[in-house]
């Protein structure tokens, strides 16, 4: 699956879609791995797999990046994505 990334967010969430991508903003700082493990910790909460279902194959130090999934079909793991980026836009909405 091929992520965007934006660390240093205000708060960790999936937005959307970006291209064929999905955006997830991560509080954590791009230094020492710490935004990526932010990143991995949020699909697997998000996805409601163990973190040691999700792995970054690419993009270690840049904003695009390519996470392997384990235990979850494509059509699945879309659902929940979408579910969570409708929810993160009503919150912001309530806003």
């Amino acid at each position: 699956m091929k992520l965007r990334v934006s660390p240093g967010a205000g708060r960790a969430a999936v937005v959307g879609r970006h291209g064929d991508a999905w955006k997830v903003r991560v509080t954590e700082a791009p230094e020492r791995g710490r935004a990526n493990e932010a990143v991995l910790r949020l699909l697997a909460d998000t996805l409601a797999v163990p973190r040691s279902a999700v792995t970054l194959v690419s993009g270690h130090g840049g904003r695009e990046k390519i996470v392997e999934l384990t235990g979850l079909g494509p059509a699945l793991v879309e659902r929940r994505l979408a579910s969570a980026a409708a929810l993160d836009r009503s919150r912001k909405d309530r806003r």
